[in-house]
């Protein structure tokens, strides 16, 4: 959501946030937010991932302005981020954030990024950062996030009439396509297989056809000796919609009645089998399948005006001078 890109430093540039800024630089005080102040030395620690990364991997001519753009963003980000921090802890959402809710998120880090605890801290330690320093921050993000829910999300109300003027000035994003869904058994052509393993493997395929016309289940079939997608949930790939399939395999599919199973499908990739077991025409999306997406968009745009009200409230309320 855009509301909390605003407020939120992503997590995985978090924990480069301690590489230590270029020794040359002289530390002196950049800004006094209230009772908090920002350094330059800490700022910069902070700014330098950002640096790095625009330097290594932008290859437009305006670098520089990039970086200094750049730079104010993430210094009017600091500030702000400050002042959530001190409201939350006026409030008392600051103890709110136990233990287990920290640890929790980093648990949801690692298995997204498919590292063991151990490898986490060592790599973490290369970069002359720790595991504590990211629960810190993990914590941090938590208690912003609680204030901001309470002090703006809660307050954020979408009307059924808000939805039902946004699908009809929008009819044309919720315009369906026609779509089958089909269980599909697959036998596939190995490369380079010659004119005799092709042959055998048709074979097999008219022979696997005749058993279930005969009676024998599709979807047993399929799990057992169907090498395509879903084959262990008896072949049913789903809804599938025009364009998005082999065109053999298409073509069939589009045209087959309910509940009747192909001849057998010759393709670049072998053979099929499919059978068609719902349909859904074109047309407009009706407004109750799309009625969620809508109030999330309508949400988005709400939080996204309502934050900037929230925080410009705040700043007005304190004291804050910058010397950047």
């Amino acid at each position: 959501m855009k509301f909390y890109k605003k407020i939120i430093l992503v997590l995985w540039s978090v924990m480069l946030m301690c590489v230590p800024a270029r020794a040359e630089v002289v530390d002196r005080i950049i800004a006094v937010v209230n009772d908090e102040i920002i350094t330059l030395y800490e700022f910069n620690a902070s700014f330098e991932p950002y640096r790095r990364n625009i330097e290594n991997t932008y290859k437009g001519n305006d670098k520089e302005t990039l970086i200094k753009q750049t730079r104010e963003t993430l210094f009017q980000r600091t500030i702000d981020n400050i002042l959530i921090e001190q409201e939350a802890k006026k409030t008392g959402i600051s103890a709110s954030v136990k233990d287990t809710d920290v640890m929790n998120v980093l648990q949801d880090v690692l298995m997204k990024q498919k590292i063991s605890m151990q490898d986490f801290a060592k790599n973490l330690e290369k970069d002359g950062n720790s595991v504590e320093a990211v629960k810190k921050e993990i914590r941090s993000q938590l208690v912003r996030m609680r204030l901001l829910r309470r002090e703006i999300k809660d307050k954020i109300i979408v009307s059924d009439q808000e939805i039902g003027e946004y699908y009809n000035s929008h009819r044309d994003e919720y315009e369906g396509k026609e779509s089958v869904r089909m269980k599909q058994l697959m036998l596939v052509l190995p490369p380079g297989a010659d004119k005799t393993a092709k042959a055998k493997l048709k074979n097999e395929a008219l022979r696997l056809r005749a058993l279930i016309m005969s009676g024998e289940s599709f979807d047993l079939l399929a799990a057992k000796y169907s090498k395509g997608p879903a084959a262990a949930q008896g072949g049913d790939v789903g809804f599938i919609e025009k364009g998005t399939i082999i065109p053999e395999v298409e073509a069939a599919a589009f045209s087959l009645p309910l509940e009747q199973v192909s001849e057998v499908i010759e393709s670049s990739l072998g053979f099929h089998i499919i059978k068609v077991v719902d349909k859904r025409g074109a047309g407009l999306k009706p407004i109750a399948m799309v009625r969620e997406e809508i109030k999330a968009k309508i949400e988005d745009e709400k939080l996204d005006k309502k934050f900037d009200e929230w925080i410009s409230s705040v700043r007005s309320k304190s004291h804050i001078e910058t010397r950047l």
